[in-house]
């Protein structure tokens, strides 16, 4: 097989940079190891971003998110049983974010690609990127049980973090920066109507808890717990208590309780791998990066990874230069690295260290106070909660 552009993995970034491409009269092949089904009920981020928006709008992607999603205006802070609403519209010049579940975003993605765009190969396991330094990278691959090579202009590796893609950048070349965190997230889906109809973020001494939701009558909830966690541990009955503890307000607010559907833990996690591009090969999203989900930036991450590709070849076969394409790394790690920041900061702001002290633990609350009480404060959260720009 023959292409321009090679793209492993068939997430949201993968997706959405072979609308891009098809949009710009690119033509491309996507590689994904798993099956449709599997893509389409992988359960990951929900929060997007104002760019975010914006591009799938313009890719021609956005018809049912604007009808399906949640746009929200602003978040809920809560600490020391006390309650803060974080007005993003007001602070920001008029930016927000939307509830809009990664799944259905794939959905619509997978959806237009194979009614519109070039080949997207299910169940297509991405075995190696070969060549990736000179001006032919290959994509060798396993379909159907038989082995297969994609020959490429370019290969974009969005096959997250244990892909394949990041394993061609030689070793010696790599510079990676890791924290891991010793606490991960209990999260659950609940078929009961949101008890907020905004995020909430709250901070306890027992642990952060967070309230969040899929849809109008389907709540997603989250409890900080010790890294290692089992979540078949805790019983529905645990969660619906603990996280009650954590969201008790002084005024009367109450949690609602429902069905629990679903249980999982997510461990956290910084990562960064530098650089993103190998000659002719560029990663992009989990496969270079990887953030706590505090902040809610991964799929938001990747979405600017890949429209900064794009536009870089668009703007090579309109002009003549790669210059654009030759800072790829350097763009999109500005980018990465303040999300980083984003994130870090919003997670140790909510999330107390199994080993804190007092001490630590009135700094949280200092800094939270200082969010509610500062308007220049809480504009830098919201400012970094609605997005950094893709340009």
């Amino acid at each position: 097989m023959r292409t321009t552009v090679g793209i492993v993995g068939a997430g949201p970034a993968g997706l959405l940079l072979a609308r891009l491409l098809h949009n710009a009269g690119v033509d491309s092949v996507v590689l994904e190891s798993r099956d449709r089904a599997y893509v389409e009920q992988r359960q990951r981020a929900g929060i997007l971003e104002q760019g975010t928006v914006d591009v799938l709008r313009a890719a021609g992607a956005g018809e049912r998110m604007d009808r399906e999603g949640l746009r929200h205006d602003g978040i809920e802070l809560r600490f020391d049983r006390r309650r803060h609403r974080v007005d993003f519209p007001a602070l920001t010049g008029g930016r927000s974010v939307t509830v809009y579940a990664q799944t259905e975003v794939c959905k619509d993605l997978i959806a237009l690609q194979l009614k519109e765009g070039g080949p997207l190969l299910f169940e297509a396991e991405a075995l190696a990127v070969e060549d990736a330094d000179t001006d032919r990278p290959r994509v060798r691959f396993r379909h159907q049980g038989v082995e297969g090579v994609l020959e490429c202009d370019y290969v974009v590796g969005c096959d997250g973090f244990w892909g394949v893609a990041r394993k061609a950048v030689p070793a010696e070349l790599s510079r990676t920066f890791e924290r891991a965190y010793p606490f991960g997230w209990l999260g659950v889906l609940a078929d009961v109507p949101p008890s907020h109809d905004e995020l909430v973020y709250a901070r306890h001494d027992r642990g952060f808890a967070l309230l969040s939701m899929r849809s109008p009558s389907v709540s997603r909830l989250y409890l900080q717990v010790p890294e290692g966690t089992d979540a078949e541990s805790w019983s529905d009955e645990e969660i619906w208590d603990e996280l009650e503890r954590r969201f008790a307000t002084d005024d009367g607010w109450r949690l609602e309780r429902g069905p629990i559907t679903q249980k999982s833990v997510t461990p956290m996690r910084s990562y960064v791998h530098e650089p993103m591009r190998h000659g002719r090969l560029f990663l992009a999203g989990d496969a270079a990066h990887i953030v706590p989900p505090t902040g809610a930036k991964g799929l938001n991450l990747a979405v600017g990874d890949v429209v900064t590709f794009a536009r870089a070849l668009t703007h090579l076969r309109e002009t003549g230069s790669s210059e654009l394409l030759d800072a790829y790394s350097a763009t999109c790690l500005r980018r990465v690295w303040q999300a980083e920041r984003f994130s870090y900061d919003m997670t140790t702001l909510l999330h107390p260290a199994p080993d804190a002290d007092p001490f630590e633990s009135r700094l949280q609350l200092a800094r939270l106070e200082r969010i509610a009480s500062s308007r220049a404060a809480e504009t830098d959260l919201a400012e970094g909660y609605t997005g950094f720009s893709f340009e």
